[in-house]
């Protein structure tokens, strides 16, 4: 079964107005590297074909993918010509907008992280704040404790600390990237893994400090944040504790050894994440694995926004990444990464790559 061929926007069964395109449409597409990006897109082939449980259940891969990606796993792909012309083949571009809404409105586009941070397997007097596992409760109560609660001692007995780190910010934004590496004081480095959330609602605090002033959104950064959490106090009553309980979310982690640290974090599909290749989206949407085109002006090289042009790959999911065109793009790790990814939040053109042999019912 081939696509069938669409002049204008359709209707597909998700209720997602999609927009066709031919490749030709996407400006920059001939001269990206489709070797990476396949090489990354094969990755989640292999999980797919495998059919391995994810780390965050998504939505399921059709049919049509999941043949996809056997028969990229059978392909013997050495070149960037070979790499594009197997994406060119067994894909159709569809430019997303939300059901209802006008096909040029634009996707919006975030980035995120891996930090990495000092920690102790002990508390002490430079690590105070623990990193929760996952609750032994955790699901049997309706609905689960929140932030607040949770750091009040709700949970206590229910779930153990796995490691300790210097301050309640590093906890908080540890939780918001969804993964960290950890370095202890004897220079090991351990890796925390997501292992489930209380299912509160995300809200970001950094939208609250813009929204009231105490911030502008061109001066917004994760460096300023952390800034004005500090300065603003950690402690009850402080206004830097009250932000942080603004956001209801509160995620755990499981503890492990870093096996090879040329290896990203595990995203929500449970491979490891590539820099600028792998994106987190709305998994009730999107499975994971499927290639996306993300064209945009963005600050992703330095402080001065530059064009970005990329196929990348669905291996990620997050609370705070909703809708059929919200993307948040995987900068890597450490500071520098830190420092580029909590500089998005920009319009961009979000393009889906969906199998040709799927089709679409016109709408």
């Amino acid at each position: 079964m081939t696509a069938t061929p669409f002049t204008r926007a359709s209707q597909d069964r998700r209720g997602l107005l999609l927009s066709p395109l031919a490749f030709e449409d996407l400006a920059g597409f001939g001269e990206d590297d489709h070797l990476e990006a396949f090489r990354v897109f094969v990755q989640s082939c292999a999980s797919i074909a495998a059919s391995a449980p994810p780390l965050r259940k998504g939505a399921e891969a059709s049919a049509a993918l999941k043949t996809v990606a056997r028969a990229a796993l059978h392909q013997d792909v050495r070149d960037n010509a070979q790499a594009r012309r197997f994406f060119e083949a067994h894909f159709r571009p569809f430019r997303i907008s939300g059901k209802g809404a006008a096909p040029s409105i634009p996707g919006f586009l975030t980035g995120y992280y891996e930090p990495i941070v000092e920690g102790s397997l002990t508390r002490g007097r430079d690590f105070t704040a623990p990193v929760l596992a996952r609750p032994d409760n955790l699901g049997s109560l309706a609905p689960y404790p929140g932030r607040a609660a949770i750091e009040a001692g709700a949970i206590e007995g229910h779930a153990a600390p796995v490691v300790w780190l210097r301050d309640r910010v590093e906890v908080f934004l540890v939780q918001v990237q969804g993964s960290a590496r950890v370095r202890l004081a004897d220079g090991k480095v351990m890796r925390l893994v997501y292992a489930g959330r209380n299912g509160r609602p995300y809200t970001s605090i950094g939208r609250i400090l813009i929204e009231s002033g105490e911030i502008t959104d061109a001066g917004m950064s994760l460096a300023a944040l952390k800034q004005w959490i500090r300065a603003h106090g950690q402690n009850p009553g402080d206004a830097g504790l009250a932000l942080m309980h603004a956001n209801g979310s509160y995620v755990f982690f499981a503890l492990r050894e870093e096996d090879d640290p040329a290896v990203g974090p595990a995203g929500g599909q449970g491979i490891g994440l590539t820099a600028l290749r792998s994106i987190a989206i709305d998994r009730a949407i999107w499975p994971y694995g499927l290639p996306f085109w993300i064209a945009a002006e963005i600050p992703w090289r330095s402080v001065s926004a530059s064009r970005f042009q990329r196929l990348m790959i669905a291996q990620d999911t997050g609370s705070a990444i909703t809708g059929p065109a919200r993307v948040d793009i995987f900068f890597g790790s450490g500071d520098d990464a830190g420092a580029r990814a909590g500089d998005i939040r920009h319009a961009g053109d979000v393009v889906v790559f969906l199998p040709a042999a799927e089709g679409l019912t016109g709408g």
